[in-house]
């Protein structure tokens, strides 16, 4: 049999376009993987409020409740959330609000902010059926504080969220001099950060840029780069912490970006941030009780936490690592100057729980304000973020050749 060069050239053409609709149908399948929640309604009054969410397919759940403040937490497995925007900006009955997202791999997390001590009464899934969906169904009922603080000392604490993320790009074998340099994308999961008019998210964006500083960091070849979030998962304040502390990393840095609220006033530029017991103004203050909230925001409950870094952190953090933190603040705004537009107080201090390592050198960086129209263009610009990541990581490199030059002197005597 002879195939000619046009015969080739058809069955080439097929076998590509059997091969695309093998991997599209392969993104199709994985797609699927997860149940998807399609729909959700809040109805009731204040003593009774039912919350419905539907799905794609019957999910596994588990309810409980946390205190101060009175909050709802329903557990899943990993589903995707198909919602409107806004959805859970505001809610009906015993449910002021509720958010919902993803807090590790494999695990996804509603969680309801309630106006009282609630009882929960009823909680199920409905299989689909009759060309309905499967249907998640929540019943609350209003109670008194004393009923409520009772059945959440009988439920015992819930189990701590792992920490599913920052685990996959590992520092590398031990005997390797160079100093790690941890990067923290602030926010994640279920925890959107600020979020802008045009609803784009600070996880995605401080995650964005995280992943090109740690990329211009490692190509330099100079550091150990570990990233405490790789994807959008929730990491717990504390954990974020951990990670700097158990790597006996060299330096920490949390990438945020900041949002005033209408009828706040207007600010622009990125601002650095260093650790202090007293807020340096009214706006750092604002700022670090928002991100200390992190916890609460995603339902987790820290109460019986060990304080092996809460109690030691302002009291007895030494001396020399506060002192590292300013400096390299410093040398940060200078670098970030150059190609930048900075905070008119572009240095300011306050007690953010994700600096309070006591032996790792830490700065949070507001990279902007997605409030603002100008800082928000330029946070999503490639080429911006380029060349802030460039900025930092020449400020890392400023400070790592000063402090291993004074080092030096100190160990010859000079």
């Amino acid at each position: 049999m002879i195939i000619r060069a046009t015969d080739l050239t058809i069955l080439a053409a097929l076998l590509l376009l059997t091969g695309a609709g093998i991997a599209s149908s392969a993104e199709r399948a994985d797609s699927r993987a997860y149940p998807v929640a399609t729909d959700t309604r809040v109805g009731g009054d204040d003593s009774q409020t039912r919350f419905v969410m539907d799905f794609s397919k019957k999910v596994d759940l588990r309810v409980f409740t946390l205190a101060d403040p009175y909050r709802v937490v329903i557990d899943l497995p990993q589903v995707t959330f198909s919602l409107p925007p806004k959805t859970g900006a505001t809610g009906r009955g015993l449910v002021k609000a509720f958010r919902f997202g993803l807090v590790m791999q494999g695990g996804s997390r509603i969680v309801m902010d309630v106006t009282k001590p609630v009882r929960i009464d009823k909680a199920f899934v409905v299989e689909a059926a009759a060309g309905q969906p499967a249907r998640l169904v929540v019943d609350l009922a209003s109670t008194d504080r004393d009923s409520f603080m009772k059945t959440l000392a009988a439920e015992g604490r819930p189990a701590r969220t792992p920490t599913a993320s920052g685990q996959e790009r590992e520092p590398a074998q031990k005997g390797d001099p160079r100093p790690i340099v941890v990067l923290d994308p602030g926010h994640g999961g279920i925890d959107n950060g600020a979020v802008a008019a045009s609803g784009v998210m600070e996880k995605d964006l401080v995650l964005e840029f995280s992943v090109q500083l740690r990329d211009a960091l490692e190509r330099t070849g100079k550091y150990r780069v570990v990233m405490t979030r790789t994807d959008d998962t929730f990491i717990p304040l504390v954990d974020r912490v951990r990670m700097a502390r158990i790597r006996q990393a060299a330096l920490f840095v949390s990438i945020h970006a900041d949002a005033i609220k209408k009828g706040e006033g207007e600010a622009q530029g990125a601002t650095v941030y260093t650790l202090s017991e007293t807020a340096s103004d009214a706006d750092a203050g604002r700022l670090a009780e928002s991100e200390n909230r992190a916890d609460v925001i995603a339902g987790i409950d820290m109460s019986h936490e060990p304080g092996d870094v809460a109690d030691i952190l302002i009291d007895l953090a030494q001396r020399e690592t506060k002192a590292f933190s300013l400096h390299f603040a410093k040398t940060l705004v200078a670098d970030m100057k150059k190609v930048a537009k900075m905070h008119k107080h572009p240095m300011k201090s306050a007690g953010f729980k994700v600096l309070k390592a006591p032996d790792v050198p830490s700065v949070l960086i507001e990279l902007g304000y997605v409030s603002s129209k100008d800082d928000l263009k330029q946070l999503t610009s490639g080429a911006w973020q380029s060349k802030t990541a460039a900025a930092i990581g020449e400020a890392i490199d400023n400070f790592f050749t000063t402090r291993l030059a004074g080092a030096t002197a100190v160990r010859s005597g000079r």
